[in-house]
């Protein structure tokens, strides 16, 4: 009996060793491949919005967050789905993170982009060359569109030829009205004709551009709201159920039915969230 016991105490333990150096393993596996995504991220999307930060320290505050705030949340709420979808989240927080600075740097772009153009043609038609114009508005902007022109600029002090220096910060900046505005100076100095007043024309037409977004923006408010109300209003309908009746509730985190049935929830949700956005969003 005695060394049945052991044997069985003796397969468990390397059951619990041979599970512990393999959870390791995946997690060395998993922290190696978080790493090398944020470094990329930080090389290729950090960089672009002129945000020098060291991709090291953002992997290390990753990983702390990553462990700290599902501990937290698991003591405050006694619940592992939360801790686990905390997870989640910070997992792939860093990519959403970058894609938000991304979009509201394209935004800010775009709407300086009609003064630039102003103060260009301004330079020009008062005698002065579009190098010197564009040096000109670089001083008077602000970033992003100053940082943009003024990189294009030392790319030509380089001997970078104009063009390419052009499709370079189009790269950059892949935003239709600078994709047209980029097309309107390329045939200019092509087939020669009144710059000037081109850049002029490009600005007006943008400044329009923007009014009627800004229209459509304001009359789909409404809609954008009610569909972050309806997507929101389950979620603190749950919160309330749980605080009101925890014993009801309890099935619903503890129990595999409870999950999928959150699982479905949580689906169904993200689905109405963008099918919602899909139809207030109209793109001009």
């Amino acid at each position: 009996m005695g060394g049945s016991l052991s044997f069985v105490i003796a397969v468990v333990l390397v059951a619990a060793i041979v599970t512990g150096v393999v959870l390791l393993q995946m997690a060395e596996a998993f922290l190696a491949r978080q790493k090398s995504h944020i470094a990329t991220t930080a090389k290729s999307g950090l960089d672009d919005m002129f945000i020098f930060v060291d991709p090291t320290k953002i992997f290390y505050y990753n990983v702390v967050v990553l462990v700290v705030v599902p501990l937290v949340l698991w003591f405050m709420f006694d619940m592992a789905i939360v801790a686990a979808a905390a997870a989640i989240i910070i997992t792939i927080m860093p990519k959403f993170v970058v894609k938000y600075l991304r979009k509201r740097r394209l935004t800010m772009f775009e709407r300086q982009l009609p003064d630039a153009l102003l103060m260009i043609s301004g330079g020009m038609r008062a005698g002065a060359s579009l190098a010197v114009a564009m040096e000109s508005m670089v001083k008077e902007q602000k970033p992003p569109l100053s940082q943009e022109f003024e990189l294009m600029l030392r790319e030509q002090r380089l001997g970078v030829d104009f063009d390419t220096a052009l499709k370079n910060m189009e790269k950059r900046m892949p935003l239709q009205d600078f994709i047209l505005v980029i097309a309107g100076m390329r045939i200019s100095r092509e087939v020669g004709g009144n710059f000037a007043e081109i850049l002029e024309t490009l600005a007006d037409t943008l400044r329009r551009k923007h009014q009627m977004e800004g229209k459509i923006d304001a009359l789909t408010a409404q809609g954008r709201m009610q569909g972050l109300i309806m997507t929101c209003l389950p979620l603190f309908l749950l919160l309330a159920l749980t605080k009101m009746e925890p014993e009801a509730m309890e099935p619903l985190y503890n129990t595999m039915y409870g999950w999928a049935t959150l699982g479905v929830v949580a689906i169904m949700e993200v689905i109405g969230y963008v099918a919602i956005q899909k139809v207030v969003s109209i793109d001009v």
